[in-house]
């Protein structure tokens, strides 16, 4: 999961390998190297790099760790989130799997919120 999670984040940042290699400190050819191992998962990263590589993609490292891909896409909204947000998640997140019935509750309207989103969105779309 690492491996796929480095080379997203680093596509994302429209970096190649040798380009995040060099801001990592490694040089150009070293860098490439190394990145190339990671993401290939010939060469095993460090807490050292890991913390590094996360600050440099700007992405937490427990996005890099994460164990599918859901949990990443938590770990990067979390991330984006302001400090007010991620209390009332940090308490919501509990709740909802505490109580199967609201965590259906809470997906049942946003399935609706984005439906109606969508709608908007070929409304427009037909206006155009």
């Amino acid at each position: 999961m690492f491996a796929a999670r480095l080379l997203q984040a680093r596509q994302l940042r429209g970096l190649s390998q040798r380009a995040l290699g060099d801001r990592m400190g490694l040089g150009k050819e070293k860098g490439s190297s190394r990145i190339n191992r990671y993401e290939h998962q010939v060469t095993a990263i460090g807490f050292d790099n890991l913390g590094l590589l996360a600050q440099l993609l700007d992405v937490p490292a427990a996005y890099l760790l994460a164990d599918d891909a859901a949990m990443a896409d938590a770990i990067l909204a979390l991330a984006h989130a302001d400090d007010t947000q991620r209390d009332a998640l940090a308490s919501l997140i509990p709740a909802l799997v505490e109580d199967p019935a609201l965590l259906a509750k809470v997906v049942e309207l946003l399935q609706l919120a984005q439906g109606r989103q969508a709608k908007g969105l070929r409304a427009q779309t037909d206006r155009d």
